[in-house]
Parts: structure tokens; sequence; C-alpha cells
């Protein structure tokens, strides 16, 4: 007669529930069952810092969840602004499969902003903060070391951003890549002096050096 050890037997019946069994956190090897959504949490976007009357950078999302921490589709997430000024779009938004649900933020001209995220029967909402200020007129860059410093620029639109020549004798130039049509000249290829174009379209712009690779940077428009 074969014995089998029970050890074996132990280590079987552990991974045949491992399959049945999602976990609480939605773990295991198989697919987490939802029940009834009790909760939401952050998902991505809290205390941006951005500049009044523009879409912040990032959206606002937050994530459904049952008792057992499972994702839960299909909930509808009401947002709204509490305090300060702004508006949200969409105000209501449905939880996609793996139970997040967004919202893009636009802070007005009032600071600090909060918004809340709720859905219907949800005990307390969720809530979000962000704060603005008013943007640049203007924009500086000192060509130097094989570097723009700073890489990345914000300004308002109508704004001149200045890039400036420090790395004589090495000779660079500011060549557009990327941004809304219409994008500014490009710069000549020089070892001193100044570049000063006007930005008057909203959106970004990606320019680099031709003559040394990974010296790029970014212009950044706002309303």
């Amino acid at each position: 007669m074969r014995l089998e050890r029970p050890g074996r037997w132990l280590a079987l019946g552990t991974t045949v529930l491992g399959f049945a069994c999602g976990g609480k956190n939605g773990g295991g090897t198989a697919p987490c069952t939802p029940s009834a959504a009790t909760q939401l949490v952050k998902n991505g976007g809290d205390a941006q810092a951005w500049f009044f009357d523009n879409p912040l950078p990032a959206a606002l999302s937050v994530k459904a969840l049952d008792a057992n921490n499972c994702a839960v589709p299909g909930v509808v997430v009401n947002w709204a602004v509490a305090s300060g000024g702004g508006v949200v779009s969409p105000t209501q938004s449905t939880t996609s499969a793996s139970g997040v649900a967004s919202t893009n933020d636009s802070v007005g001209g009032s600071t600090p902003q909060s918004v809340t995220a709720t859905f219907t029967g949800l005990s307390s909402p969720v809530t979000f903060t962000a704060t603005a200020a008013a943007p640049p007129t203007s924009g500086a860059v000192s060509l130097k070391n094989i570097a723009f410093n700073p890489a990345n620029v914000v300004v308002k639109t109508g704004s001149i951003v200045t890039w400036t020549w420090n790395d004589d004798p090495t000779p660079h130039n500011v060549t557009f890549t990327s941004g809304p049509a219409a994008r500014p000249a490009d710069s000549p290829t020089q070892a001193t002096g100044t570049y000063a174009p006007t930005f008057t379209t909203v959106g970004t712009y990606g320019y680099h050096c031709t003559l040394h690779s990974g010296m790029s940077g970014t212009v950044t428009v706002v309303h």
C-alpha cells in the first residue's frame, strides 16, 4: 500500500485555496470580486501648486474600494469645489474597471482651494487641496556648462523668454523641436549674446541645442 506524506496534501490544499480566493486585499492568484463600494482613496493629483485659471498639470483621481479593499468599477463619483476659486470638469465621473475616476481642476482667483470627491452613501468625502499664483511675465535661461539653466520655465502668454550665452568659447543654439504651431524662429549658433523671442500661444515648447546631445529644455506657456 502506498502512503502519501501529509505535507504534500497540505501544500496542495493551500495552493488550491490560493487560486480560489483573491484575499482581503485582492491578492492571491484569482481576480478580486468586488462588492458594494464603501470607501474612496486618493489616487493622484493632491497638493499641487500651479497658476490661476489654468488646469492643474495632473488630474485629480480617486479609487473606489469595497470593505475588503477590492477595486469597484461603475461607481459614480461627484466632484465639487468646496472652498477657494476655480472649477472642476467633469463634475461627475464613473470609476473604470480598475476602480479609478478622475477630473480636471483649475484654480480660480482665490487660493488655497479644496475639492471634494464623494459618491452616494459615502460617510465622508475625500478632499484634495491646491494652491495657485499669478504666472511669471518673463523668463530667463542661461546657457552654461553645456546645459540650459533652468531647463524648464513657465511664463504667461505674451511673455518674453531670454536665453543668455555664458559658455564662451563653446557655441550653442536654441532649436525648437515641438510645441504649438507658429513656433518662434530658432536662434543662430553663437558663443555669446542673447536670444529673446515672445511666446503668444498656450502650450509646451520643447527645444534643444543641436550641437550637444542631452542639452534640452521646455517653455510652458499658460493663460
